[in-house]
């Protein structure tokens, strides 16, 4: 059995479980990598982590110091779990628009909340651009910025893809994942590229994202919208730049539906839409390579408990028209 003798040892070292219900549809081998039993819940605790050590290795974070983040939610809780351990206050920008599970765990652990409406991130109001304002006021304080800071997709460079590659003895066929901000696909499809250089990696995209059309056509478009939250953009950032991809696939809103509550009841899985979205597609992969073997990966990003009000809500999924059906 593994010793953490603290919570911030704790982050990574996750199981990567097979899918039973999938793999048997498809006659692949899909695993997913079951981020949600990090300690603050996620997979964000990841880069939580490597922004932390790298702020106080170069003498930016220091004792007692204030760490501010604009995030959809899990990377401030990651970021929160982690800075109780350690001593830092934290600040969090925050779309209003959230689950409220996730307002109520970050106020649970101590962190400052400051909620906005949602906006195009071209405007100054996007939480994004009022995190950096804030960091810049307030004295001592360090903005984690998830999207431009590389020790985001280095962390998963340095750990998940190892992990993925020891746990699999090097039988890796496929990877597939969504992309928030481009930290886990970056550095985790680096490392496995690097190993493997067949290895195909296939970016699962919602709607209303762009990473699809600038995989596939080099522009950053992207039409709709999505009910996902924390995944999804529409720009290069400095961690997706790190990406080695193969190549792209959508995901609808109701194919992650039916996904979410597959995975529920087949396999006593009850995840959060992401990762309902990244078995989506590792399952569409799967039935393109019907009985092929072939050994896909995704990730389990987080537990569907952080989701409760609106996916387990009957007005909820009525009101957004979702009725899932059976995975076929």
């Amino acid at each position: 059995m593994q010793k953490a003798g603290s919570v911030w040892d704790s982050v990574g070292n996750t199981p990567l479980i097979r899918i039973h219900s999938l793999s048997e549809k498809t006659g692949c081998e899909i695993y997913g990598k079951a981020e949600f039993l990090n300690p603050g819940g996620s997979i964000k605790d990841r880069a939580a982590k490597g922004i932390i050590a790298r702020a106080e290795a170069e003498g930016k974070l220091k004792p007692g110091g204030i760490i501010v983040e604009g995030t959809a939610g899990n990377t401030g809780i990651g970021i929160a779990t982690l800075a109780c351990e350690r001593g830092y206050k934290v600040i969090i920008s925050m779309p209003n628009n959230q689950a409220a599970e996730k307002y109520q765990m970050l106020e649970a652990l101590g962190a400052e909340v400051r909620a906005v409406p949602p906006c195009p991130f071209a405007n100054q109001d996007h939480f994004y651009h009022r995190a950096r304002r804030i960091a810049e006021e307030t004295p001592g304080a360090v903005w984690a910025d998830q999207f431009e800071n590389t020790a985001n997709a280095q962390f998963h460079y340095d750990t998940t893809g190892p992990e993925i590659w020891e746990q699999l003895d090097g039988k890796v066929d496929m990877l597939t994942l969504a992309a928030g901000t481009g930290g886990t696909i970056g550095g985790t499809s680096a490392f496995l590229k690097e190993r493997n250089k067949n290895l195909h990696v296939v970016a699962a995209d919602p709607s209303g994202s762009g990473i699809h059309d600038y995989v596939k056509q080099g522009t950053w478009t992207g039409d709709g919208g999505s009910i996902t939250e924390g995944i999804g953009i529409k720009r290069l950032t400095a961690n997706f730049d790190r990406a080695v991809i193969d190549d792209a696939m959508r995901v609808t809103d109701p194919e992650m539906m039916d996904m979410l509550f597959h995975v529920a009841r087949a396999d006593g899985l009850f995840q959060g839409t992401s990762s309902a979205l990244n078995l989506a597609a590792a399952y569409k992969l799967g039935m393109q390579y019907k009985n092929s073997g072939k050994h896909i990966v995704t990730f389990l990003c987080d537990h569907g408990s952080r989701y409760a009000s609106k996916v387990m809500n009957r007005a909820w999924m009525e009101e957004k028209g979702f009725n899932p059906q059976p995975i076929p």
